[in-house]
């Protein structure tokens, strides 16, 4: 059992990032003060929400200049906080050229980095680490080997490869690295929250996260002439940044914790498109056989292999640990997917639209 010190500052690593601003956000909210970790602090398009959010808080928001890779560079943010939030790591699914560069070496390095920091910090009592779904399966056709038809906390991605699916396999690895470097000291515990596809509107305007650029594509043509059979363990973005204060400031929090809020395929979320904002963009609206997509698969960035395993086999996962010691509620996917398309037309998103 920990019990954080809210008057201590927290420490949010990535914090410029789509989810790291959420948490960033409630945290100031909630007058708490952050240590927020980015790589330039000067590079004011990547900043600028953040500070217009502090300047509307009663709390302190402190930048600090820190690297994945650069050994050290995490210690002054570290210092003085009980709390450390980490949620940097590299993020891509498709045509990514060298995995071991790109994602697996950041991710693990970087883990490796900040808890050697957090090591280093003599007020440290609890890390809360961003790790994901994916971390528990690596492909969809994984649901066969469960013992209940769902996945669970107990599962761990035992599929994944540099050379298949290599975002699954760093975020995998990254966690793995995370629980042994926790189980070799006694000064912190370790929590961590497994997300599934987070969706939902974003704080700031850029469209260098994978779900926003997702979302831009399902209107603007990209995916006009249909989308794969693919269903996805869906949760919104205000609900995970909310999962990481409850798995912070919860004194009994323990272990992992997946946060599904419920499963849909691509068509689904274009049906959802449809219904709330009529037919002026191009949103999907139908299933090309799979035989079809795993032809043309390359085309989109994704290789005939993860077509093989992964197009046509529906999912789910059990959320009741997140519930049960997080006390999380979800909203619903509607919702989820309304809000972020208003937002993406509300900040002028859509090109040309």
């Amino acid at each position: 059992m920990v019990t954080i010190d809210k008057t201590k500052p927290v420490m949010v690593t990535g914090a410029t990032g789509y989810l790291a601003s959420w948490i960033v956000k409630r945290l100031l909210d909630d007058g708490i003060e952050v240590h927020a970790t980015v790589r330039d602090p000067s590079d004011q398009f990547k900043v600028e929400h953040l500070s217009s959010i502090a300047e509307k808080s009663d709390a302190d928001l402190k930048l600090f200049k820190a690297d994945l890779l650069e050994p050290g560079s995490f210690d002054e943010a570290a210092a003085n906080c009980e709390l450390i939030i980490h949620t940097a790591s590299p993020f891509s699914i498709t045509n990514v050229k060298n995995p071991e560069e790109e994602l697996i070496r950041p991710a693990k390095e970087g883990t490796v980095n900040v808890l050697k920091s957090v090591n280093r910090s003599a007020s440290a009592k609890r890390v809360v680490l961003t790790s994901s779904v994916v971390a528990v399966y690596g492909d969809n056709i994984d649901i066969e080997t469960t013992s209940g038809g769902k996945f669970t906390e107990s599962d761990w991605n035992q599929t994944s490869s540099p050379n298949h699916r290599p975002y699954p396999f760093s975020k995998t690895v990254a966690e793995r690295k995370a629980w042994k470097i926790a189980e070799e000291q006694n000064q912190w515990d370790l929590v961590t929250v497994n997300p599934g596809w987070i969706l939902g509107p974003s704080l700031s305007k850029r469209v260098d996260s994978a779900s926003i650029k997702t979302m831009i594509e399902f209107a603007d043509g990209t995916y006009k002439s249909g989308v794969p059979r693919l269903w996805n363990p869906m949760v919104d973005v205000r609900d995970v940044a909310k999962a990481h204060i409850k798995a912070g400031f919860t004194p009994e929090a323990n272990g992992r914790h997946i946060l599904v809020s419920e499963e849909a395929t691509l068509l689904d979320l274009g049906k959802i498109l449809r219904k709330n904002f009529g037919d002026q963009y191009p949103f999907p609206n139908k299933e090309p056989p799979k035989l079809l997509f795993w032809l043309i698969a390359p085309m989109f960035g994704f290789t005939r292999k993860w077509t093989t395993k992964n197009v046509g086999y529906k999912i789910s996962f059990d959320n009741s640990y997140s519930k049960k010691d997080l006390g999380m509620t979800y909203l619903p996917l509607e919702k989820t997917v309304k809000d972020h398309f208003q937002q993406i037309l509300d900040d002028g998103l859509l090109v040309g639209k």
